[in-house]
């Protein structure tokens, strides 16, 4: 599997606990293949060295980011993850934490947790757990089976996420 991968942060944050996890698998893996749109980390903040990246991308270069990547990689973000299963395109996620300030609070960990059971999407609870789980995912030849949600996502899907919408609003449950 030498496709391209996409990481994206999304643009309120930057995720470096992520950042360098990816970039530590890079390293280990010996690979290049991933193109990351990391936020900006400020002076102190982790910036990749085994990939490119920028710390952030106009709408047109996401979107085309993410039409042309094998395989996403993504924070629990809701648009990562509906974008995702819309392509559908296999995606490895890791939640923000409140605790570490990552986010206000952990809606994330709420969002991983509602999509860990469908095929196509790998959740890593944390960066320890990143590695396996990407590698989990390339090995499955990246079979999207049954994760396939259509432009006009299957009614389940869309009741699923307007559910989980409408149950969180933005306050998760601990």
């Amino acid at each position: 599997f030498g496709h391209m991968m996409f990481l994206t942060v999304g643009h309120e944050m930057p995720f470096d606990r992520l950042v360098r996890a990816v970039d530590e698998w890079c390293r280990e893996r010996n690979r290049s293949d991933v193109f990351g749109q990391i936020g900006d980390p400020g002076p102190a903040g982790y910036k990749p060295s085994q990939f490119e990246y920028k710390l952030f991308i106009e709408p047109d270069e996401y979107e085309r980011r993410f039409q042309e990547a094998d395989l996403i990689i993504a924070h629990a973000g809701m648009g990562s993850i509906i974008t995702a299963l819309t392509l559908p395109k296999p995606i490895l996620i890791m939640p923000r934490h409140g605790a570490l300030k990552e986010t206000r609070n952990d809606h994330q960990v709420a969002t991983a947790n509602r999509f860990a059971s469908r095929s196509g999407i790998e959740v890593a609870v944390d960066e320890v757990q990143l590695g396996p789980a990407l590698d989990r995912l390339i090995d499955k030849q990246i079979s999207v089976g049954d994760a396939v949600a259509s432009p006009f996502a299957e009614p389940q899907l869309l009741d699923t996420i307007r559910d989980f919408i409408h149950q969180n609003d933005g306050r998760a449950k601990s």
